[in-house]
């Protein structure tokens, strides 16, 4: 299986699906007289642990996966499967904080010009802490994608390989169209 890395439109889609659905939450917060934007503090306290957990174990991926392989004799042996649940992580985090953010921030965008009031003014603190969070967590989750990269391995796929295997094909025509010539 070949793991993709993340395109950068999923991220900018993820967050203008998140601004529309934010401005319209607080639009319709605006209608009924229900105001439903704001953030709870544990939300940016929760985005930023998990984030920081999924960095943690990015590194460690990176950590194994760069480090040479006499020295990665002696570390505990991968398990493909965090590696791979690891990997998953990085690019939900990295779609789902920019979601969040493009939320947060159309809630603030909505929320700004009833700044003077203390509940928005309160909403619009809390987004703002809120889509930073989320912003921090997109950027650990593109960051996290790349740690998890693996080096080439020098098997039949491998630019290396595939250059000398072309090499030898042209090195074999040149000797046999040489001694072909001879005869």
């Amino acid at each position: 299986m070949k793991a993709r890395r993340t395109p950068w439109w999923c991220y900018v889609l993820a967050t203008a699906l998140g601004l529309l659905a934010g401005i319209g939450l607080a639009k319709y917060g605006e209608i009924s007289g229900f105001p439903l934007v704001g953030a709870p503090w544990i939300v940016p306290v929760v985005l930023a642990i998990l984030g920081f957990v999924v960095l943690y174990m990015a590194l460690q991926i990176h950590k194994y996966t760069t480090t040479d392989s006499e020295k990665r004799a002696q570390l505990k042996p991968l398990d493909p499967q965090k590696a791979f649940a690891t990997l998953v992580s990085c690019k939900a985090l990295g779609v789902a904080g920019a979601a969040l953010a493009g939320w947060y921030g159309g809630q603030l965008i909505m929320s700004l010009p009833h700044g003077e009031a203390t509940f928005y003014s309160q909403a619009i603190f809390e987004c703002a802490i809120a889509a930073i969070v989320c912003i921090i967590d997109m950027i650990i989750g593109i960051a996290g994608e790349w740690l998890c990269q693996i080096p080439p391995i020098d098997g039949p796929e491998s630019p290396k390989m595939k250059t000398a295997t072309q090499r030898n094909r042209y090195a074999a025509a040149a000797t046999k169209s040489a001694t072909q010539s001879k005869v």
